[in-house]
This record gives C-alpha cells, sequence and structure tokens, in this order.
C-alpha cells in the first residue's frame, strides 16, 4: 500500500509517500482500495503539531476515503466485495488501501463520482449534526456560518437551503461571493472588507441570529456570541484562527488562548443564550447517530438537494501543494486526494 506520513511537525513539505504491506481486515471489517481520499483542515492542524486528537509523527491523517471494497473480514454480512462505498477513517485515511468497521462503510449511490463520495462524510455529517442534532434547526431560523465557501460552510449553507424558510449569512472573501450564493447562502459577507458582526446586525435589524456555526475560534467565538438572540446558540467546531501558514508559531498559538472567552453557567442563564462545542472526532462510537445523518444526507443527495462540490483533486505526490493550497484559503467547497 501507499500513502501519505506525516514524518515531523512542519510545513506542507515535510510531506512524504511511504510503501507498505497491505492491511489484512481484521472481524467486522472491510478492506478498501481508495479511489479518492478527503481533505480537512484538521489534517493540516495535525501537520503542524495543532490537533490534539492527532498521535504525534509519524503518522498517517485522514477522516474520509471512497473506493471499492476488495476483502470482507470474519462476520461481515451485509458487505461484500465489488461494492462502492464512502467511508470514515479513525485517522489513516490517505492510503491507497484502508481497513474499517465494516459499519463505517456505507454504499454509494449509483449517480455519486469517487470525489463527491471522499467530500461528504467529514463536511456533510459535521454540519448535519450542528443542524439538526445540537441545534435543531427549523423555517424561521437565522444561520451564521464563517468560512461559507469551505467544506463544512457550503454543506451548512446546502442543509439550510433544504429546510426552507432559514435565513444564512455566510463569511467569505469577495471572489467568492456567487458560489457561495450558488450553495443556498442568502448573505455573503465579505469579512476582509467589513466587521461581519456589525453587518450581521445591519441585515437583522439588530436583532442578531438563533445560531452561529463557528471553527474561526478566539476572538471570533466572543463577536459570535454577542450575536446571538434570545434562545441562539454558538456552536464551536474547530480553532483554524490558531494555524498560520506554514507551520506552528507558539507566540500566536499563546495569544489565541489569550482571547480566549469564558462563559459561567450563571451568564448563560441570564443572557438566555447556549454554548454547545462539536468535535466530530470525540463521536466515533456513536453509530445510532452516525447512521442516521447518513441515512438521511445520501437520501438528500439522491433528490439532488445536496451535492458536494469539488475545487481540485491533487494526486498523493502533490499532497503538499494540496495543504498549502487550503492553508492559502484558495479553495471553494473541497479539496481530495487521489492515489
Amino acid at each position: 500500500m501507499k500513502a501519505v506520513w506525516i514524518p515531523k511537525y512542519g510545513k506542507p513539505d515535510v510531506l512524504e509517500i511511504r510503501e507498505d504491506q497491505d492491511p489484512t481486515p481484521g472481524r467486522g471489517e472491510v478492506r478498501i482500495r481508495v479511489r479518492t481520499s478527503g481533505i480537512n483542515f484538521a489534517e493540516i492542524m495535525a501537520r503542524q503539531g495543532l490537533y490534539q486528537d492527532a498521535p504525534p509523527p509519524p503518522l498517517v491523517v485522514g477522516f474520509e476515503v471512497s473506493g471499492v471494497i476488495d476483502a470482507v473480514g470474519e462476520g461481515v454480512t451485509d458487505r461484500s466485495e465489488g461494492q462502492r462505498v464512502l467511508a470514515m477513517t479513525r485517522l489513516g485515511g490517505y492510503a491507497d488501501t484502508v481497513c474499517v468497521d465494516a459499519g463505517q462503510a456505507y454504499a454509494m449511490p449509483q449517480q455519486m463520482t469517487f470525489e463527491e463520495g471522499a467530500a461528504l462524510p467529514v463536511a456533510y455529517l459535521t454540519a448535519y449534526h450542528m443542524l439538526f442534532n445540537v441545534f435543531r434547526m427549523r423555517a424561521g431560523d437565522h444561520v451564521l456560518i464563517h468560512q461559507a465557501a469551505g467544506g463544512v460552510g457550503t454543506a451548512a449553507s446546502q442543509l439550510c437551503r433544504s429546510v426552507g424558510g432559514v435565513t444564512s449569512y455566510g463569511t467569505a472573501s469577495k471572489r467568492k461571493h456567487d458560489y457561495v450564493r450558488e450553495n443556498g447562502c442568502d448573505h455573503p459577507i465579505d469579512y476582509h472588507t467589513v466587521d461581519y458582526a456589525e453587518e450581521v446586525r445591519r441585515l437583522t435589524d439588530g436583532r442578531g441570529v438563533n445560531v452561529v456555526l463557528d471553527a474561526l475560534g478566539g476572538q471570533d467565538w466572543k463577536k459570535g456570541y454577542s450575536l446571538l438572540r434570545p434562545g441562539g446558540l454558538l456552536i464551536p467546531f474547530g480553532w483554524s484562527n490558531m494555524a498560520k501558514h506554514g507551520k506552528r508559531r507558539m507566540t500566536h498559538v499563546l495569544g489565541q488562548f489569550a482571547h480566549l472567552p469564558w462563559w459561567t453557567p450563571m451568564r448563560l442563564m441570564h443572557e438566555n443564550k447556549g454554548v454547545a462545542g462539536v468535535n466530530m472526532g470525540r463521536l466515533w462510537d456513536q453509530r445510532e447517530m452516525t447512521l442516521q445523518a447518513f441515512t438521511e444526507l445520501l437520501k438528500l443527495y439522491e433528490q439532488g438537494r445536496i451535492k458536494p462540490h469539488i475545487d481540485r483533486s491533487f494526486p498523493f505526490e502533490q499532497a503538499a501543494e494540496a495543504h498549502g493550497y487550503i492553508e492559502a484559503g484558495q479553495n471553494v467547497g473541497k479539496v481530495v486526494l487521489t492515489p
């Protein structure tokens, strides 16, 4: 098997390809010959040494793949060789061959491409969980989506549109506004030229929003909380502000911690607001929840109500270029790797 390794913390150019023996599926597992691997910002932070759920290097990251099952472990009865699947991986996804629990491999709709299959699991599961399990979105809600042109932002915008009657606001650079609108965002906001908090207040006549989806972190969590209406919810699900282009800078990291907001139960109670964190990597064992979400997401895909957008596909040999492309904020939608 061929895989992209992080041998040490550093810039994108530390990534290297290594070969090893093919893995053998254990009991309850299937082996997938990977056609496409998804890239997520968590993996970039892992390369920089900023992702606490990743073990230290050397390691292979990657949380989602699509491909074809070529071997089935003992006890597996509902998956078969030759089946096209998308799957969640607990690291190890930047490889051309992976073994996963059969319950984490889902049959791909016939019309779904392998690129779309690898772009759906993490981004759409995260957005679905935040909007429907944590917040329980309904018609009439106002939703602020940060990084609206990214993978999770695209998924969240499409899911808001699928409900109907939801008004969405999305932060994105000006050149990405047409893309953001096409995916269902009602009000793109260029955070380079305006204060997005003031713009949201203007657009809502000072009322703010019902929920903020925030993977920025630090001071932005404070701003997001200030935009909540009574009964509103801030959902932190990442901390991209901690990462700088290239490699970890400890002075910057420490500065981010200095701007962390603090909320007490008394404050939340008095202000009638809430904060609910989401880390999908810590929900790995919640199989019933995951199955329900994927069942609904695949149904929405088949109905044409959601559709992953692939910005660029890079071969494994260009994994460093792919990481640099995302770090520089060039992508709209998803960036993927192909063996």
